[in-house]
């Protein structure tokens, strides 16, 4: 860039003060200054679409890679589903061909409808719609201890 030191700046001055004149030499002064400040703009605009256009560029290949190994772990995973279900097939045929496995008696059935967590007798009890509940003699409400105790020892006071 164009070196331009104070004594270099006097000396245009100077000059453009003799060739212009003192009336003009404000007006060309500010219209120099305007065009100066135009050119800025101008260079930080072409600047920051340049770096924009960049950051697009750099958008696209990360989006193209990203695609690209969706794609790759999309096929990785069919493949290792694919071998799974072989693999599970062939021990059924296995299990079948090997073991016959009795009905399930009332203890065990009993004992897997214990069971604790999301499969539990009162979480599938819960889900049963209200309607069904009162047809079936279940009951619908919750009813504390002592209100159960008050409830029947109430009524086995009245016979």
């Amino acid at each position: 860039m164009i070196d331009l030191g104070v004594s270099k700046l006097a000396l245009i001055a100077v000059v453009a003060l003799v060739v212009i004149g003192p009336e003009r030499l404000p007006k060309v002064a500010r219209m120099a200054g305007n065009l100066f400040g135009r050119a800025q703009r101008y260079m930080a605009d072409v600047k920051s679409e340049v770096s924009r256009q960049m950051e697009v560029e750099e958008f696209k290949k990360l989006r193209e890679d990203s695609t690209s190994m969706f794609k790759e772990v999309e096929n990785s995973i069919a493949s290792t589903v694919n071998e799974a279900k072989a693999n599970l097939s062939d021990q059924a045929d296995i299990y079948e061909s090997n073991f016959t496995r009795a009905p399930l008696d009332a203890k065990e059935v009993l004992a897997k409808s214990m069971r604790q967590g999301r499969k539990s007798w009162g979480v599938r009890r819960a889900a049963r719609p209200v309607w069904f509940k009162r047809s079936s003699g279940m009951r619908t409400r919750v009813q504390s201890g002592a209100a159960r105790m008050k409830r029947f020892h109430h009524s086995a006071s009245n016979h």
